[in-house]
């Protein structure tokens, strides 16, 4: 899902990779190496996953802060659930700082670009979310004020790198904790809550969703990246079961599916053409075929495997 940032309550899980430290920073420099050596570019998704910390399986040790509460903004982790440590002002610092200083390392590794994970439910989107943000001061109530501690790190992050390295935002209306979930229900709502993201800095808006061909709001056949590109001007990123005919969410059991079919790329290629959004990430359909850029750049996409969950367990 991302790296973690130099935060003791940054990570929930066992393996996710840090980003910080001198031996973890050093394998990232490798990676990077790697990854220009093959022709690609790269970029760090820096990650905080808030309240998401401690919510599994009691006495698992994830990491070297076994002991430290997950961080949240009102100490819930979703609507009536309480959960975690309500955030103060130097607590909300010291998160911007490490976001900072993560994309300020990015770019001395030689990075391309760094991604904030702004998505799902993780402890950005818990600002972003009315569910989970019930603060009273500066960062909760409006729309406009629950973006602002993203856009304290968009503008933190800016003064680091400087004006010409990419950073890229990762924004979602559905959570983790509530797939139903919407921050913004109109264009109208959507452009308030972008506007202090641009203008902090934001150079590409990821925009996640489940399924990528659904329209965001009614009226329009726009998804939520044609909608947010439409907004900003900015470059923006579609996602959201590409080359898959399921989303990632069994809906009947309510957990995470376990397979996936391929799918058409036709009405992806339109709203491309079309001009809708400008980039198109691709999640589960790398896992069974590594070779999908290349496969689908030479018109072989009935080559395209199916997904499954077991797939997993041969990544090396």
């Amino acid at each position: 899902e991302g790296t973690c940032v130099n935060h003791p309550a940054a990570s929930a899980y066992e393996n996710v990779p840090f980003f910080y430290g001198d031996a973890a920073l050093a394998g990232w420099r490798q990676v990077v190496a790697a990854v220009h050596a093959a022709g690609g570019k790269i970029a760090p998704q820096l990650w905080h996953v808030g309240a998401m910390r401690g919510i599994g399986a009691p006495g698992v040790v994830i990491d070297p802060f076994p002991d430290t509460p997950a961080f949240t903004p009102s100490g819930l982790l979703m609507p009536g659930r309480e959960h975690g440590h309500a955030m103060t002002q130097a607590d909300i610092d010291a998160v911007v700082t490490a976001f900072a200083q993560g994309a300020a390392d990015a770019q001395r590794l030689g990075f391309d670009a760094v991604e904030i994970h702004g998505a799902h439910g993780y402890l950005i989107d818990q600002f972003f979310w009315e569910g989970t943000n019930r603060r009273t001061d500066a960062y909760g109530g409006s729309i406009a004020k629950r973006a602002r501690f993203a856009a304290e790190i968009v503008a933190a992050v800016r003064a680091r790198v400087g004006p010409d390295f990419p950073i890229i935002l990762r924004f979602s209306q559905w959570k983790l904790q509530n797939y139903q979930a919407r921050l913004v229900t109109s264009p109208a709502e959507l452009e308030t809550f972008l506007a202090p993201l641009a203008q902090a800095g934001v150079d590409i808006f990821h925009c996640s969703t489940r399924r990528f061909w659904e329209p965001e709001f009614s009226g329009s056949d726009l998804n939520l990246a044609g909608w947010t590109q439409k907004i900003t001007g900015k470059p923006c990123i579609a996602v959201g079961s590409i080359s898959l005919d399921q989303d990632f969410i069994d809906e009947e059991k309510r957990n995470i599916g376990t397979h996936a079919e391929p799918a058409s790329l036709r009405n992806l290629d339109d709203l491309l053409t079309r001009g809708d959004f400008d980039l198109v990430a691709v999640g589960r359909s790398l896992i069974p075929n590594p070779d999908w850029p290349r496969l689908v750049a030479a018109g072989r996409e009935n080559e395209l495997r199916a997904y499954d969950k077991s797939d997993l367990d041969t990544l090396a």
